[in-house]
């Protein structure tokens, strides 16, 4: 049992030290950094422009025909109604953090383009006097056999 143990934490080890893992942290950590800041410029501005143009508040809710709201505070009142509003804002916050990671890869992708044509267009480089010395001795080996 003891040897089935140290065996799964040695694999585990070997799992989390990889480069992958390391660099998808970093991705999960800086993604939700983003995510912050793209949840704080929709709630910060663009629900007010919303908000402003529409006339009509981004962070509504519809009460439930079915439930006596009378004697709820705002809070428990908010529990037991559809809240529309923040399903809004997470959809425009998804749009805007898409849309943001769609530019990110297409630029990412033709700058490996770039770099692509560049490693293509460049020539060989010419073979060193070495090379050619040894080039030219095997060819002689190849004929004297």
């Amino acid at each position: 049992m003891v040897f089935l143990m140290k065996k799964f934490l040695e694999e585990f080890k070997a799992f989390a030290l990889k480069g992958n893992v390391m660099d998808m942290a970093i991705g999960v950590i800086i993604g939700g950094a983003f995510s912050a800041i793209i949840t704080a410029l929709t709630e910060s501005f663009i629900n007010p422009l919303i908000n402003s143009i529409g006339g009509a508040e981004v962070a509504g809710s519809i009460k439930l025909p079915w439930v006596d709201y009378s004697g709820l505070d705002s809070e428990a009142a908010a529990a037991l109604s559809l809240n529309y509003g923040a399903f809004i804002t997470a959809v425009i916050n998804f749009v805007i953090i898409a849309f943001v990671l769609f530019l990110m890869l297409k630029g990412m992708n033709k700058l490996m383009n770039l770099r692509k044509k560049e490693e293509e267009a460049a020539p060989d480089p010419e073979p060193s006097k070495e090379e050619v010395l040894l080039t030219e001795i095997r060819d002689l080996l190849k004929e004297k056999k």
